[in-house]
């Protein structure tokens, strides 16, 4: 088990590179203060589940080898952003168009917790420069003595789980200021800087180009 894990110095540099990268906000976290803010530490941590799975399917991906077919195919990875971006303005519209309510946190009726797991998995999974980034990120860590797949696979999970960690962080200190927003109209503004969010990210993920390199 520990030939599919770099050596110690190689390993330390891939821990402190996954955890800025995890930290970084992106549309994962982005997605999952939202709810956090709007719906609550509940929501907020089943969102972060399903990026989570997001994040790991890219990974998964990434080994296997369909980063290498965005890598160079231009269709392939114009038709991934463009699906992500279409999917994010959706759910900024969604929240837009919901029911106004002077509560800041809609009941679970509103929106039931499958369908937060859903979207999260969904904002993560399509998002192409994350597949590409493993693909040109865990190379580097990879020993040619032990199976890249597999090795990929492992490294993509610690990744992934790294990020669960400080996107649980992100979603409990959203829930712990979430609270001192409500009253006073405040949950209606946040459903639209929330819909704002959500619809100017996927306007940046439709205008974006392909990344130049791994980063």
């Amino acid at each position: 088990m520990t030939d599919l894990f770099p050596p110690w110095p190689l390993f330390s540099a891939f821990l402190v590179a996954s955890f800025v990268l995890a930290v970084t906000p992106g549309p994962g976290v982005l997605y999952i203060v939202t709810r956090s803010l709007v719906q609550g530490r509940r929501f907020g941590l089943v969102s972060v589940a399903g990026v989570a799975l997001g994040n790991l399917g890219n990974a998964i991906a990434a080994s296997v080898g369909l980063a290498a077919l965005f890598s160079v195919s231009s269709l392939a990875f114009s038709m991934v952003k463009y699906a992500g971006a279409l999917y994010l303005i959706y759910l900024g519209v969604q929240m837009l168009r919901s029911p106004h309510a002077e509560r800041a946190v809609p009941t679970t009726a509103a929106s039931p917790l499958g369908r937060v797991f859903h979207e999260g998995f969904v904002v993560a999974l399509l998002n192409p420069k994350t597949t590409v980034f493993f693909a040109a990120f865990l190379p580097q860590f990879l020993s040619p003595e032990a199976p890249p797949m597999l090795q990929g696979v492992m490294l993509g999970f610690l990744f992934v789980a790294i990020a669960a960690v400080t996107d649980s962080a992100y979603a409990f200190a959203a829930a712990v200021v979430a609270p001192v927003l409500h009253g006073k109209g405040v949950g209606r503004l946040g459903r639209r800087l929330g819909g704002g969010v959500f619809i100017g990210l996927g306007i940046y993920t439709a205008l974006a180009g392909p990344p130049r390199s791994a980063k």
